[in-house]
């Protein structure tokens, strides 16, 4: 209705010039006031509907470049099914609160297969230690264990194409919330199998955020 409006205001301004002109532009505002209320002079008018457009030249699209679609994968399952997984590891693997189970998952490229692969890091409920981290590569419908790590705390993560593990190391006495320290190492994918890239140590201060709480095992 924007060009109504543009004629309605041209309209006012000539209704100025003469009473010769009052009679025509009366009748063409009682025209515009019908087209308001349901005329078809508004369609008439405005933009092209769905017909004229269909009529016009068609402007080919583009098809997005390939690339691997999500796909979904009840991870629990997985790991219960997967005989690479450790018997405590499956036991630990409970609901925390109603179905949510403690684990982190990540879909991204690792090894090139033909679906993203999946990074699963099986926690505890209470205070979300990583007690193991696996990676599972999709070959033929199937998706094949293909990396694996049990020795909590541990984390992996994918980074820019990467296999990230982050392992935190405990001297005899370090609260859980303190490591004395880190490794993180980095894994890239080489002839069907991870081979380690790289491994940074950080070391930790413990002298701040001392508590009370129970020290896993020294390794």
């Amino acid at each position: 209705m924007r060009g109504l409006g543009i004629r309605a205001r041209s309209t006012g301004r000539v209704l100025k010039a003469g009473g010769a002109a009052t009679a025509v532009l009366a009748a063409l505002g009682l025209f515009l006031t019908a087209c308001a209320t349901g005329g078809t002079g508004a369609r008439d008018e405005g933009p092209a509907g769905s017909e004229a457009v269909a009529k016009g030249p068609t402007t080919p699209t583009t098809s997005p470049s390939a690339t691997k679609a999500p796909k979904r994968v009840d991870v629990v399952k997985l790991v219960k099914d997967d005989p690479k997984v450790s018997p405590s590891v499956k036991s630990a693997l409970k609901p925390c609160v109603a179905d949510e189970y403690p684990v982190d998952v990540s879909y991204g490229e690792l090894t090139g297969g033909p679906s993203d692969d999946v990074v699963v890091n099986v926690m505890t409920c209470g205070d979300a230690v990583g007690i193991g981290s696996y990676v599972y590569r999709e070959d033929k419908g199937r998706y094949e264990n293909v990396f694996k790590t049990e020795e909590p705390p541990v984390y992996a993560e994918i980074d820019r194409g990467d296999l990230v593990v982050t392992q935190q190391l405990y001297k005899r006495g370090d609260p859980v919330s303190y490591p004395s320290s880190e490794e993180v190492i980095t894994y890239g994918w080489s002839a069907a199998h991870f081979t380690e890239e790289s491994r940074t140590h950080n070391d930790y201060s413990n002298a701040v955020g001392a508590t009370d709480a129970p020290s896993p095992a020294a390794n």
